[in-house]
């Protein structure tokens, strides 16, 4: 019982310590011939947006909302590598009974 709590509280640790290496993780992804600019940090949270003044007319409002949700979906895979390199460098989480 004890053991498994240990496991659990270095888990808790590591996540910590892997979190705070990831807060100062910055990526910059461009759309649309770089008219949509995105910058997510980290923590997965999106930092900054720049929109070119040529989408921003009602006729390219189909054209602006698929820029930024692929500026989004590219954002978020290229953090999801990095969080999974930055936690393969840190040694990854142990097996966890029950979840392995």
């Amino acid at each position: 019982m004890f053991n498994k709590l240990k496991q659990f509280k270095d888990i808790r640790t590591q996540a910590k310590t892997i979190q705070s290496a990831l807060a100062d993780e910055s990526i910059t992804v461009k759309e649309a011939g770089d008219k949509v600019v995105l910058t997510m940090d980290g923590n997965m949270k999106l930092t900054a947006l720049a929109i070119d003044d040529d989408l921003m007319n009602a006729d390219s409002k189909d054209k602006l909302i698929k820029a930024i949700k692929d500026a989004h979906e590219s954002a978020m895979k290229k953090m999801q590598r990095i969080m999974a390199m930055k936690m393969k460098e840190m040694g990854g989480f142990p097996n966890i009974p029950g979840l392995s």
